[in-house]
């Protein structure tokens, strides 16, 4: 298989590619074919199980895991260890994503019987939205040097920014008649009071209503696009070549309904995630922006991917650690504090 590249004319910066038209062709039609999989099987709403969701999450990861194994038999470690490398940072941010997930689901009251469904529809906007990002971002790389700069220079922002939310400490909330979003279509359409099983919109007094399914759906796919912003640079920052940016950002986000209901229980303990990711955010930041200057001044060293791998894994595996042992002494305090002001109702025989 010989890998493509695309240049372009006005600049000497070329896009490196392993994908044939063939593979493209493949991937999206695979990428496709599992979300139809995926409506189809969540068609009849219901309550989904601990065990259900792990099998699918499983089924999920194994997927990308077994992918990856082609790409590094095919076209070498080097590729390889890139393609490991953003799916771990795409999965890192999705699950920073589930968050948000849940406060919007929770603002609008949900019924836990239609949560999947609203994630699912999350998910394919979430996809088809970073599809138009990574190509906008291709053509970016190959028309202006210095999109690695404007790409370091959003990470390093954002890296601010979660850091900022993470030190503040205060619980985030969603009030849904505050969002643009809802506002928006609140002003065109009318909406219903109630939910309609899982239909978005019904006929109300001879007009078409929205649902409050309608809204939320809008909701997480309008969010989409601010994680877009955050997630498709961050890819690039592993590797330039779109087709494996789209490859992990499409991996990472297609199990991304069975993940939210895996670790909507865990999430409240990874205290320290905020923290974490900001630091991979900042870390890939610098190494965009190193890139990028190193293209300018050949002396300037870069932060070669391996090392990437090492940085992002690590502060993963120590931000759970730090996470689970915070949360822990957080409960053994909450107990220690319900023993001490609990009132024994035992009369005192001294006092009589």
């Amino acid at each position: 298989m010989s890998p493509l590249m695309l240049e372009a004319s006005s600049s000497e910066t070329a896009l490196h590619t392993i994908a044939t038209p063939g593979l493209w062709i493949g991937t999206i039609v695979a990428v496709i074919g599992l979300l139809v999989f995926d409506f189809i099987v969540t068609r009849k709403p219901h309550e989904v199980s601990f065990k259900e969701a792990l099998g699918w999450t499983a089924f999920y990861i194994a997927i990308p895991l077994a992918f990856g194994g082609w790409v590094w038999a095919a076209h070498g470690s080097d590729i390889g260890v890139k393609y490991y490398t953003g799916y771990i940072v795409e999965k890192s941010l999705s699950v920073d994503n589930l968050f948000v997930f849940i406060l919007i689901l929770s603002a609008f009251a949900v019924p836990r019987v239609l949560q999947q469904r609203v994630l699912l529809f999350g998910v394919a906007g979430a996809i088809v939205l970073r599809g138009l990002f990574i190509a906008l971002g291709a053509g970016l790389i190959a028309t202006f040097d210095w999109t690695f700069l404007l790409f370091g220079a959003i990470l390093l922002a954002t890296a601010v920014k979660v850091f900022r939310d993470a030190l503040s400490h205060e619980d985030e909330t969603v009030d849904p008649e505050q969002m643009r979003i809802v506002k928006l279509l609140s002003r065109f359409f009318p909406v219903t009071g109630e939910y309609e099983g899982t239909k978005a919109t019904v006929i109300r007094n001879g007009r078409r209503a929205l649902t409050p399914l309608a809204l939320v759906m809008a909701a997480i796919i309008f969010t989409d696009i601010v994680f877009a912003v955050d997630s498709v640079p961050a890819v690039y920052g592993i590797t330039a070549d779109p087709y494996l940016v789209f490859a992990t950002n499409a991996f990472a986000l297609l199990g991304l309904r069975a993940l939210y209901f895996v670790l909507e229980g865990a999430l409240s303990k990874l205290v320290h995630l905020g923290f974490g990711l900001s630091v991979i955010l900042g870390f890939i930041g610098v190494k965009l922006v190193l890139h990028w200057a190193h293209g300018v001044w050949p002396g300037v060293p870069t932060i070669p991917t391996l090392l990437s791998l090492v940085v992002i894994v690590g502060v993963l595996a120590v931000t759970t650690v730090t996470s689970l042992r915070a949360s822990k002494k957080a409960e053994l305090a909450a107990a220690e504090a319900d023993v001490h002001t609990f009132v024994d109702p035992t009369p005192d025989d001294t006092a009589r």
